[in-house]
């Protein structure tokens, strides 16, 4: 049966009509936007009462518990090397205090640098670092490091993307800064809030401060050795090592501008090693030549642990160490610090000065330097390698 036009109209509208219903019906719905990652959590720094409390924080690198964990594995991430087998932690190891005992750090080529690995211990402290004072930020020193031919030898960049390129790596960026793209920054930042965490104070030395423990004789001998001045007050029989001219403070290293040389700063010395120099410290970095042969004044916090001494590593023991300063400062070295010829009197016709200690003086002024290790430092779960 034929339908007529009119019917036919309604019936094609009617059509219509149904099409766009059943249309309408299956629409697909808008799909939410991804939601926003949590803002990393604050974390809460509790200094130690016995250490300084003015810390003062980067504004644009707070501490975030996603942070530090982020750091924490960073630090210990051997793909930040050329050949993935090395990492900040291979150098600087929990168990020496973040040293490694080698005489000279040695890189992922297997060539030695030519400086000894610092210890990294409240950093949050330390206005300048690295032996030379090269760089004023943990976020810049930490690209040293990596960057550095005769270490872990890799572009930052190409640690980024062997990181980006992980299962791992790219929700932890994201819980800590945001998102889950890796930049070398957020690397940098992360390391640094790590490193800013590892404090140590409670040595045995505190705690006899704080009443806990009692040194023994030899130590507590030892301890005035140590702060105490030959001829001081104006006794020329006063004992002493004259030790806290230059290692003073809560963290026992060069704080107070009234002993800077001239022409240096109050954290870099010359202690009389030598006469000539292989490595004019400081001065790479200034320019200044009353800055030759000075080098960053390293903290005593667990120094024994922390051998082999000084910049080059020369001195294989603490009992080498007060030798040096007790009978072997260099008096004609270019720039040394004058307050060690004063503390440090030389015999007529020598060249070096002496402190004339006794070799049992020099015994408990070593054995007051071992009070200073911090054995809850070195064994704390929140430092150590988390693969």
């Amino acid at each position: 049966m034929l339908l007529s036009s009119t019917r036919l109209r309604s019936y094609l509208l009617l059509s219509a009509a149904l099409l766009l219903s059943a249309a309408a019906c299956h629409k697909e719905e808008p799909q939410p936007a991804d939601p926003k990652p949590d803002a990393p959590t604050p974390y809460t720094l509790v200094l130690p009462t016995q250490l300084p409390q003015n810390v003062i924080l980067p504004a644009d690198n707070p501490l975030t518990v996603e942070g530090i964990d982020l750091g924490r594995k960073l630090f210990y991430e051997t793909r930040l090397s050329r050949n993935n087998t090395m990492s900040c932690g291979s150098c600087h190891q929990q168990s020496k205090a973040f040293t490694d005992g080698r005489q000279l750090a040695v890189g992922v080529d297997g060539i030695a640098h030519q400086r000894n690995s610092m210890s990294l211990v409240n950093l949050l402290w330390e206005p300048t670092l690295n032996w030379d004072g090269a760089a004023t930020t943990l976020e810049t020193q930490a690209r040293k490091p990596i960057e550095n031919p005769v270490e872990l030898h890799q572009s930052l960049a190409t640690g980024v993307s062997k990181l980006q390129q992980t299962p791992l790596y790219p929700p932890l960026f994201a819980k800590a800064f945001g998102s889950s793209t890796i930049t070398e920054a957020n690397v940098l930042k992360a390391l640094s809030q790590f490193e800013r965490t590892l404090i140590s104070a409670n040595s045995r030395y505190e705690k006899s401060l704080l009443g806990q423990t009692r040194l023994n004789d030899d130590e507590r001998a030892g301890k005035l050795l140590f702060f105490n001045h030959p001829g001081e007050g104006g006794n020329s029989s006063a004992r002493g090592g004259s030790c806290d001219h230059c290692h003073n403070g809560n963290n026992f290293t060069f704080t107070n501008a009234t002993f800077a040389t001239a022409g240096g700063t109050a954290e870099f010395v010359n202690n009389g090693l030598d006469r000539t120099f292989t490595d004019l410290g400081r001065f790479n970095v200034t320019g200044r030549n009353s800055d030759k042969g000075l080098f960053r004044v390293p903290t005593l916090r667990n120094i024994a642990l922390t051998a082999p001494y000084m910049h080059d590593g020369r001195f294989q023991t603490l009992e080498e160490v007060v030798d040096h300063y007790n009978e072997h400062i260099e008096r004609n070295s270019p720039n040394v610090n004058p307050i060690l010829l004063l503390s440090n009197p030389a015999p007529a016709g020598s060249n070096s000065t002496t402190l004339n200690l006794t070799a049992n003086e020099k015994r408990q002024l070593v054995a007051f330097l071992k009070t200073l290790t911090d054995s809850t430092f070195i064994q704390d779960p929140r430092f150590s390698n988390p693969f």
